[in-house]
């Protein structure tokens, strides 16, 4: 189930699948472009897409086009290209604590992104034709965990994934709120999809192989339909038999019932990322712990440039943090200051330190012309863990045993 040459619909302006934006020497230059070419535009599917580098999701050898809008395939694993991933973020129209099935899930780069903004109480299931290519997805998914440090700026929901034909859901199956699918969908196959849809969910799929389009349930009979852009897709493989004749079926993931202990970890880890001590005891931060907490309430991190790059004419939403005594700052306000209620005797110092260096590290990029190094953010919810009163295996336990 994969994406491939460009088509264009007569109803539709042309498009190419892929190469619509210039390539980037990283994947923030790549988030940048398809900014400025208006393929990203919600600021939840910016951050979505600046956390999970693209090339990760690569073979070793072919890290070098990872940033370039073109569709990528090797055997069975396959990406589409950027600029389709952004169209069908933005499409879902997401949200914390919402149902998402991915039909052609592939490596689970866009099922990974999605569940940074479903949170922990979303639902996030994946069905592959290929089962080399779920365990590949898997993979990915355990490295994004173990290694990133964007896993731990979010709340996320963990996708999961079964093998087989997605033509082949039993129609009994429970229905979700958003549901793509990867591969060209012909007539005779169309309903299937909008079936599997909740009334008010969204579908969006390659019409017919040569149009991506949005299709919203707005009743039990009523549909609303979009198109979004020309495209060329694959069509999706058509449905086995057994041997006596009887379809398969494929059942979707299992929904299950969080332990306490993983509930706890969840409840831990968001009050140490949302709340800080404002030196009178009292917790600030975005209100009680609640269901359905998602990419949107990271507010103690955004996402920054790993290198100063050259300068561009709008200034990306990126904040990354640093930790100083018990005051949360922001890189991202050329004055920042603590968050608490007390003065800093030392604030105006430090303020006016930073704005020096600052100063006088942009005069020397502008001398030697060179590309500085950015000094990495400090990762605040993985110190906060650290110096927690708990025996080090209840640590390693929140920290989900990363390794950096």
């Amino acid at each position: 189930m994969w994406d491939k040459g460009s088509e264009v619909s007569p109803s539709l302006s042309p498009v190419k699948m892929g190469g619509a934006v210039s390539a980037g020497e990283d994947n923030d230059e790549l988030i940048d472009n398809l900014k400025e070419a208006h393929y990203i535009h919600s600021d939840l599917v910016e951050r979505a897409f600046r956390a999970i580098d693209r090339a990760d999701y690569y073979l070793e050898e072919y890290r070098d086009s990872a940033y370039k809008d073109l569709a990528w395939r090797h055997g069975n694993i396959h990406l589409s290209a950027p600029c389709i991933y952004s169209e069908v973020m933005e499409a879902l129209d997401l949200h914390p604590g919402l149902s998402f099935l991915n039909l052609g899930s592939g490596t689970g780069y866009l099922s990974t992104m999605v569940g940074l903004i479903l949170g922990p109480f979303g639902v996030n299931h994946g069905v592959e034709l290929y089962a080399d290519v779920i365990e590949y997805a898997y993979q990915k998914l355990d490295y994004f965990i173990k290694t990133s440090e964007s896993f731990d700026k979010f709340e996320f929901c963990e996708p999961s994934f079964v093998a087989g034909n997605c033509l082949e859901i039993p129609p009994e199956s429970r229905q979700y709120d958003r549901v793509y699918c990867g591969a060209g969908v012909q007539r005779d196959h169309k309903e299937y999809m909008k079936n599997l849809l909740k009334v008010g969910g969204i579908l969006v799929l390659p019409w017919r192989r040569r149009c991506l389009t949005r299709i919203r349930r707005t009743g039990q009979s009523s549909w609303e339909t979009k198109k979004i852009i020309a495209v060329s897709f694959a069509p999706l493989a058509l449905p086995q038999h057994n041997t006596n004749g009887e379809p398969k079926t494929v059942p979707l993931p299992t929904f299950e019932v969080r332990t306490l202990q993983e509930l706890a970890r969840i409840a831990i880890r968001h009050t140490l990322r949302v709340t800080t001590d404002n030196g009178g005891g009292q917790p600030r931060g975005q209100g009680s712990f609640g269901g359905g907490r998602g990419l949107g309430v990271s507010r103690l991190h955004k996402f920054g440039p790993r290198f100063k790059r050259r300068r561009v004419h709008h200034r990306r939403h990126c904040t990354s943090v640093v930790l100083a005594h018990k005051h949360v700052v922001s890189n991202a306000d050329p004055t920042p200051a603590p968050l608490d209620n007390n003065n800093n005797n030392h604030g105006g110092q430090e303020d006016g330190q930073r704005r020096a260096a600052r100063e006088e590290e942009e005069e020397a990029e502008k001398e030697t012309g060179e590309q500085l190094p950015a000094e990495p953010p400090i990762n605040i919810l993985r110190e906060r863990i650290l110096v927690l009163p708990l025996p080090e295996p209840l640590k390693m336990y929140l920290l989900y045993c990363r390794e950096k």
